[in-house]
C-alpha cells in the first residue's frame, strides 16, 4: 500500500518526469500518507460545494464539520452524501494522497468514478499515478513539471495565490533535496 522509491521510479519512467521532482511534488502537494493510519482507508475531502452542483440540495449537519484532518468526520459527511446520491458524492470527493477530485475520473482515463475510486483504493503507487495524470491533462503544468518551472506548476496546481503560500519555493527546495539525496544514496 505505502509507495516506495523503486515505484516513484517507475512513474518517473512512465510519465518521463524526473524521480526528485515526483518526490517533490508529493512532498510539498500531499499529506505524505494516502491512508488513514488508524482505519486503513483512503484519505478523503468530501466537498459539499460540489456536491450541491451534482445533487440537489441536501443539507446536513455532518457537513459542517468535516475537514481532511478530521478523516472520522470526513468519513460521516461522505457517507451521509453517498447515502443521498452515490456517484455524485464520490465526484465531490477529494481522494488519495494528492487529493485529485473525484469528478476528474473521466478525464484521466476511468470508466466512472467508481472504477477511479476502487483504482486509488489499492495502493499509494495508484493514487501518486491517478495525480501524474491529472497534472499531465493540463499540458501547461506537465511541462513545467517535467523542466522544473516551479512557478507555472505551483500556479497551475494551487491558483493564481501560489506565492502566498511560498508554493514555488517549497517545491524547488524539495527538488533540490530529493535531486542531492539521489546523488548521495
Amino acid at each position: 500500500m505505502k509507495i516506495t522509491l523503486q515505484e516513484i521510479h517507475q512513474l518517473s519512467v512512465e510519465f518521463g518526469v524526473p524521480v526528485s521532482r515526483i518526490q517533490a511534488i508529493k512532498h510539498v502537494e500531499s499529506g505524505g500518507i494516502g491512508f488513514d493510519k488508524k482505519t486503513g482507508k483512503i484519505i478523503i475531502q468530501f466537498e459539499p460545494v460540489w456536491f450541491r452542483i451534482k445533487s440537489p440540495y441536501t443539507p446536513s449537519g455532518k457537513w459542517s464539520v468535516n475537514g481532511v484532518e478530521r478523516q472520522a468526520e470526513e468519513w460521516l459527511a461522505f457517507n451521509d452524501a453517498f447515502a443521498k446520491n452515490p456517484n455524485a458524492a464520490m465526484e465531490a470527493t477529494s481522494i488519495g494522497i494528492m487529493q485529485v477530485m473525484g469528478f476528474h475520473w473521466e478525464l484521466l482515463g476511468f470508466k466512472s468514478v467508481g472504477a477511479m475510486w476502487d483504482y486509488a483504493k489499492k495502493s499509494e503507487y495508484n493514487q501518486l499515478r491517478i495525480s501524474l495524470l491529472f497534472i499531465k491533462s493540463n499540458k501547461k503544468m506537465f511541462k513545467a513539471l517535467v523542466a522544473g518551472n516551479w512557478k507555472v506548476v505551483a500556479y497551475y496546481y494551487n491558483g493564481k495565490n501560489y506565492w502566498k503560500l511560498k508554493y514555488d519555493v517549497k517545491l524547488e527546495k524539495a527538488d533540490k533535496m530529493y535531486a542531492e539525496l539521489a546523488k548521495a544514496a
